[in-house]
């Protein structure tokens, strides 16, 4: 049995609640064996109850937790803050480590884990679960690729802060990296982003209340493409994260990790300033 290591600020949360059970579910030879969280959930659950609720073993640091794990996930999902702190042992252990949305709170604490990573030569890889919707996996192909799109609208639900990244990742997915500068046309409740290209591309990313998860694609001949939902988002995204803990090669670029930061530093920019173009960080 392969064993993963879980890492979090709190584990009585959705992500930790539901991973396990999901790697089962694969049939795959892998099992959240151990478990380390700084501090006990705000429900009352301490990492004490959570493991003997999961069927994991309780460890006492971090440190421990990479030494007996074969692979190491670090969860903390809404808060990427405590993102760096988490992962400087793990990343230096030259074990694949999976690091939960939202990668890092901001563009340059993320290229920090980046090159601590890569000094260790510890593979890492981040990713929300929208970009592995099975709606996508036909994308990019012969007839729609980052050289035939013209604009890309992503729709969804929820606040900037923690639901941005899963429309910027999809996105990013299919444009890559590259944007240049975001504009914002947001209203009181809902949130409208316009990010360019150098080659005049454009992403749109909209956020309305219980808006479901969507996109729409526009090619460059006139032709377009509705995808009218994500499913199946989290299953291939256990696949993706069980197939790098195999392989030890990261699916998602770095590049495009760093420029989802990048995009989320720009977009908390221009929802303070509407109307003005707000130029895009380079990594």
């Amino acid at each position: 049995m392969k064993k993963i290591g879980f890492i979090d600020l709190f584990l009585d949360e959705w992500h930790a609640n539901n991973y396990p059970a999901w790697i089962r579910e694969t049939g795959r030879d892998f099992a959240v064996s151990y478990a380390w969280a700084k501090m006990a959930a705000p429900s009352g659950l301490d990492t004490e109850g959570w493991c003997r609720q999961y069927e994991a073993q309780q460890l006492d640091t971090i440190e421990a937790v990479v030494e007996k794990s074969d692979y190491l996930i670090v969860l903390s999902p809404d808060n990427p803050e405590y993102h760096e702190e988490l992962c400087r042992i793990p990343l230096q252990s030259g074990k694949p480590v999976y690091v939960d949305k939202t990668f890092s709170p901001d563009l340059a604490s993320g290229a920090r884990m980046f090159a601590l990573a890569e000094r260790r030569g510890t593979p890492m890889f981040s990713s929300s679960a929208l970009r592995y919707a099975r709606e996508l996996a036909a994308y990019p192909n012969e007839q729609v690729n980052r050289g035939t799109l013209e604009t890309v609208a992503t729709f969804g639900p929820g606040q900037f802060g923690n639901y941005a990244v899963h429309q910027l990742e999809m996105s990013v997915s299919l444009f890559g990296p590259g944007a240049r500068r975001v504009k914002s046309l947001s209203g009181n409740h809902s949130r409208l982003l316009v990010i360019e290209y150098p080659g005049g591309q454009r992403a749109l990313l909209t956020q309305m209340a219980e808006m479901p998860f969507h996109l729409s694609l526009q090619m460059k001949n006139g032709e377009g493409c509705f995808i009218p939902q994500c499913s199946d988002i989290f299953p291939r995204l256990i696949d993706a994260i069980l197939d790098f803990f195999e392989t030890g090669k990261p699916p998602v670029p770095k590049e495009e990790t760093l420029e989802i930061m990048a995009l989320l530093d720009a977009g908390r920019k221009v929802l303070e300033k509407e109307d003005c173009w707000i130029e895009v960080e380079k990594a």
